[in-house]
């Protein structure tokens, strides 16, 4: 289980690594990222039908960035507030 809380740090740090490079982060594009380096583990699809990050990986992203980006619904991804 250490491996898995491993990984979900790791995409997290990546995903904050990318909102910082561009002041946004396209949830298409993490889901893409995250796919094709680790599978659909860290993936889910909502009652939606949406393709969803794993919610381990989404609490430790926030928690790096700290409140300082805001998930914009409408538009499918996070930016800096």
């Amino acid at each position: 289980m250490m491996e898995r809380a491993q990984t979900a740090e790791e995409i997290a740090r990546w995903m904050l690594a990318e909102l910082e490079a561009s002041g946004r982060l396209e949830q298409d594009r993490a889901v893409a990222h995250i796919r094709s380096r680790y599978g659909d583990s860290y993936l889910y699809r909502h009652e939606n039908g949406n393709v969803s990050i794993d919610k381990d990986v989404k609490k430790r992203f926030k928690k790096l960035h700290g409140g300082r980006a805001a998930w914009e619904r409408n538009g499918f991804f996070w930016a800096w507030t």
